[in-house]
């Protein structure tokens, strides 16, 4: 099987552009890579020398590991770029040190995440989601944009732009909050409050309509914008599957709980509306040339958010440390557009590291955590809107933890840089065949 520089396969079904593209055929998703090669982006995340230090100290195991073996930096990048081929990925994931892409003898796509919305919330200390009402908002995402993207919107090897990584869209592991008391709950002043109270005041004529639902303190909207604290009068559970309909009967006994339920619907899909519009407008003013591959979800978000991010992305991205993937391929394919797996990963109990920290499941070995890639990525490929899959990540964490804690079995190498050969093996086999899994499973299904 003939294949192009950047590992796609050169069948001639798709003219080359010099760029990432992507291409629908006999209703399967294909990613075409620069040469016209139909491919699928197979990648490892935080592919770089530096990678964990361990908690908030200089020290990283991984890095004087590898100095010691390699002895520069400049080696490393070339062995290193040289054995993910030899394992059949073509991708450097998020949080790479993108010299390796060129520093082997085949090239390969980057996938960077540049931090729009992120960076905006860094500024104002109050929030947890960025405030998209904020009139500085358009701006400062359109300079970081500008400065991220538009040197860049020449390079062949780049596959596409990330947004952002895992934004807080709908109550799930970090906490039950819904966008719309997040915003709230701002400072009073703030824009995204005033936006969030008049919305709440569009949909209820009269204020004793809004609090027989809400149950606030407050005894006016004037009131209400002065209250330190606005607690939401239900909980909803995380979107998704069972969840779903466990909600959907819980909104058909409580009147109430449905009217709650749809002013959080509501304002979440004007938010997210915002986000995408502003967002992807700025990466593609600054950067034509290239795809805009979605802003990483970490839980799946409401259908509301799922629609708005496809009327705007090229490619929708998620992250889903499960066994498999299915039911959140099918909730995100539903907009119509491709789907890619931006992190998932297995951690197994024999390689000496705690684990106690991590998303993910645990196996009890390195064969159970070759299996279940193997399960995994098959079961996705079969998917028609699947056009890639990334693994969180190249080397192992420290066994201390890392910055945030996490001390897990993510790595395709060890803290020393010695390969799992039972992981990659499977990868390497798993990865030559993608394209033939897609296209026979994504037709037969």
């Amino acid at each position: 099987m003939q294949r192009t520089r950047w590992g796609g396969i050169a069948d001639h079904c798709f003219r080359g552009s010099g760029f990432f593209r992507v291409e629908e055929r006999d209703g399967v998703f294909w990613l075409v890579d620069p040469d016209g090669g139909r491919f699928l982006s197979k990648g490892v995340n935080n592919v770089r020398l530096d990678a964990d230090h361990v908690g908030n100290t200089g020290r990283i195991p991984y890095a004087d590991a590898c100095r010691k073996k390699y002895g520069s930096q400049h080696v490393w990048r070339g062995a290193v770029a040289d054995r993910l081929a030899s394992w059949k990925f073509n991708t450097l994931g998020c949080w790479s040190d993108e010299l390796v892409a060129y520093a082997g003898s085949l090239p390969l796509a980057t996938a960077p995440t540049n931090e729009l919305g992120a960076s905006f919330k860094r500024h104002r200390r109050d929030q947890i989601f960025p405030d998209v009402f904020d009139p500085e908002f358009s701006a400062h995402i359109r300079e970081r944009a500008n400065d991220h993207c538009s040197t860049r919107c020449h390079e062949a090897g780049l596959l596409g732009t990330f947004i952002d990584n895992e934004l807080y869209w709908s109550p799930d592991w970090r906490g039950g909050d819904e966008v719309l008391t997040l915003f709230l709950n701002l400072q009073s002043h703030r824009p995204g409050r005033v936006a969030a109270t008049e919305r709440l005041q569009e949909r209820y004529r009269e204020f004793s309509q809004f609090n027989a639902i809400w149950r606030t303190p407050a005894r006016s909207w004037e009131e209400l914008a002065t209250m330190a604290r606005i607690e939401a009068p239900f909980t909803r559970l995380p979107a998704g599957g069972l969840n779903d309909m466990l909600e959907a009967k819980a909104n058909l006994a409580d009147p109430l709980r449905a009217a709650f339920s749809a002013d959080c619907d509501a304002f979440v899909s004007v938010v997210a509306e915002q986000y995408f519009d502003v967002c992807v407008s700025a990466i593609k003013g600054a950067d034509p040339n290239h795809l805009v591959i979605g802003s990483r979800f970490g839980y799946q978000p409401h259908s509301r958010v799922i629609a708005a991010a496809g009327r705007y992305l090229d490619v929708i991205s998620f992250n889903c440390y499960e066994i498999e993937a299915s039911a959140l391929i099918d909730a995100y394919a539903a907009t119509g557009k491709p789907c890619l797996i931006s992190e998932f990963s297995f951690r197994g109990d024999d390689a000496g590291l705690p684990n106690s920290r991590g998303a993910g499941p645990r196996v009890a070995s390195q064969t159970e955590r070759a299996k279940c890639f193997e399960l995994y990525v098959t079961t996705a490929l079969r998917k028609p809107s699947v056009v890639g899959y990334h693994w969180f990540e190249h080397a192992d964490q420290p066994a201390e933890g890392r910055f945030d804690g996490e001390d897990s079995n993510y790595g395709t190498v060890t803290i020393e840089d010695n390969v799992y050969a039972e992981l990659t093996e499977t990868m390497t086999r798993v990865n030559a065949a993608a394209e033939q899994i897609h296209a026979a499973g994504a037709l037969r299904d």
